[in-house]
């Protein structure tokens, strides 16, 4: 069985396009994903899917926020 340490996921601007890390608390990183932009959407709505909170979120693109 892994670590029960949590890690923190956070969506960084790369060159190559989004990038997903995850970091320990203390800010090792432990992995890095570069993803594209369907793929970085899908896994944040996976993500708050699986939050149980029951809300359903939407994303706009970055053009249309304020």
């Amino acid at each position: 069985m892994g670590e029960d340490t949590p890690l923190a996921l956070f969506v960084e601007r790369a060159d190559a396009g989004p990038r997903l890390v995850a970091s320990r608390p203390d800010g090792e990183r432990v992995a890095e994903f570069d993803l594209d932009r369907a793929g970085a959407r899908l896994i944040a709505r996976e993500l708050l899917a699986a939050s149980g909170d029951g809300t359903e979120r939407t994303f706009r693109p970055e053009s249309a926020r304020g």
